[in-house]
């Protein structure tokens, strides 16, 4: 006799597992701890020979008595057609946890997982928020395979279409990286993002704002007399005198800076471009040094953050609101240091490719770069006291 939503409900356990049939195969299985479980009962061909199997069709409430009867009609129409439901079903598990081991996420994440110690944390964090945001709601379930180029250029269309170049490149590269990924690791036959040269709109970069030489004396004179911290202020000389990237000098150490060679030695994981780089130090700079080894000498850093529980050394925003607070806000960033050092000292006759090695900027030839890692460095050190001299005689005109 068929089964009535009130008879399961009122169905009690017992010490014992028993069963609740429904018919055309379909019972429930009353479990000791109370569980109710529907399953179909079927004959199926096992090593040639047809045994008796059982197929769970999902817990009650869960599934309703309604949609245990379709689930046994469809499980009986396979039984029919000489299918066995059990062995399909164990299929789709497998097909299921296949796709998403392979998901276009999941193989982003292995991606990102593999290559995290060559980035810097805060480059690793800002690439996966990129594909978080901008490719994971619209393909990351879907397996990488069944991925089309046309749907990734869609993702990017959109971006396109907010004027958000600079990040639909970024993305591209990151999806690119990611089916490359997948590629070598035998998840898909080629790269659908291998050649997508000309799709995008151009991105137009700017540069960081910066001074010309003749606004060097005033903007030296406003540095003397703006309302900041002496450890700031320092900050903000020994980055035009040495004009490193930002970050280099405030994760800067005291265990860099060489004294007696008169040099300080960035090691590679502070570096953009993961390679020692060696700042000949001018006699100014080891002045300056001098000056802020009297505030900071008892600390591991040059510039110690005043927040240490959340940084250990100085705020990335630090030197730029030192200018800003000067009256140079939209007109000068730090990071314009390394550009108006570049001008003046080219204008000067100094050989580019020394005032290159001195920015730390990667030749494109790989042997041009191991030769100019060791190369140039008499000729830097002649170069950085040239320009702290230049800078000091700017003071000089600046504060007379």
């Amino acid at each position: 006799m068929a089964l009535t939503e009130k008879e399961i409900q009122a169905a009690q356990p017992r010490s014992k597992a028993y069963k609740m049939y429904d018919g055309n195969g379909l019972l429930l299985r009353v479990k000791p701890n109370g569980t109710k479980i529907w399953e179909f009962k079927y004959r199926a061909f096992k090593d040639g020979k047809k045994v008796e199997k059982m197929l769970s069709l999902g817990v009650w409430a869960e599934v309703s008595l309604k949609d245990a009867r379709a689930k046994c009609a469809e499980a009986k129409k396979l039984v029919g057609e000489s299918k066995d439901p059990g062995a399909l079903k164990k299929q789709q598990k497998i097909l299921a946890r296949a796709n998403s081991e392979n998901s276009f996420e999941a193989v982003a994440r292995d991606w990102h997982k593999l290559n995290i110690a060559k980035w810097t944390p805060r480059h690793a964090v800002k690439l996966m928020r990129r594909l978080e945001l901008h490719i994971f709601p619209g393909i990351g379930s879907k397996p990488v395979a069944e991925i089309t180029a046309l749907e990734v250029v869609d993702l990017l269309r959109r971006l396109e279409k907010d004027e958000k170049t600079e990040t639909t490149h970024k993305v591209l590269q990151d999806c690119r990286a990611v089916f490359q990924h997948a590629f070598l690791h035998q998840k898909i036959q080629f790269n659908p993002l291998s050649d997508m040269r000309g799709l995008l709109k151009p991105h137009l970069t700017t540069s960081h704002p910066t001074l010309s030489a003749n606004q060097i004396p005033d903007f030296l004179s406003k540095l003397e007399a703006v309302q900041t911290t002496p450890l700031n202020r320092i900050a903000v000389k020994l980055l035009m005198h040495t004009f490193v990237r930002q970050g280099e000098l405030r994760k800067a150490k005291w265990a860099s800076v060489d004294w007696k060679q008169a040099e300080w030695r960035i090691p590679p994981e502070n570096m953009k471009m993961k390679q020692e780089h060696v700042v000949p130090l001018s006699s100014q700079a080891l002045g300056i040094l001098s000056d802020l080894q009297k505030i900071s000498g008892d600390s591991h850093y040059l510039f110690p953050s005043q927040n240490r529980q959340k940084n250990p050394f100085m705020s990335e925003n630090t030197i730029n609101k030192v200018i800003h607070d000067m009256g140079y806000k939209g007109q000068l960033v730090g990071h314009g240091f390394r550009a108006m050092a570049s001008t003046i000292l080219n204008e000067n006759g100094f050989a580019p490719d020394v005032i290159e090695r001195q920015l730390a900027h990667a030749p494109r030839n790989k042997v041009r770069a191991a030769y100019n890692r060791a190369q140039y460095l008499e000729e830097r050190r002649k170069l950085m006291q040239w320009w702290s001299d230049y800078l000091e005689q700017a003071w000089k005109k600046g504060v007379a």
